[in-house]
């Protein structure tokens, strides 16, 4: 059963080290020597990593001579912001009613007229 856009980049970033890795590449484009360098992780299991990346539209790589630049491809990344902007403004309506009535309980105080 294929998956959808959605849960294949969800699925994608549930991995740390692949979290990681979008953080490095959108600071630029780096090699997978580069992208190696901070993880106790053999070259072979740093480019699994960046074939699922790649697989999920996360990354592209680039052929500059000897060189294979990875760059951050953020079009999924603004997919999932716009499917979580739904939950951030229930969210956020959430905790201003509850900030509402937080704020009319301290200030009704409790039944022998002493306040909160």
């Amino acid at each position: 059963m294929p998956m959808d856009h959605l849960s294949t980049t969800f699925a994608t970033l549930a991995d740390p080290t692949r979290r990681a890795i979008l953080a490095r590449l959108a600071l630029g484009e780096a090699t997978v020597n580069e992208l190696a360098a901070p993880f106790a992780m053999s070259l072979p299991a740093v480019s699994k990593h960046l074939k699922v990346l790649e697989h999920a539209g996360l990354i592209t790589r680039g052929r500059e001579a000897q060189w294979r630049p990875c760059r951050l491809e953020a079009g999924p990344l603004k997919d999932v912001s716009g499917w979580l902007e739904h939950y951030r403004r229930f969210w956020d309506d959430s905790f201003d009613r509850m900030a509402v009535y937080l704020n009319e309980i301290q200030t009704k105080g409790d039944p022998d007229g002493r306040k909160n």
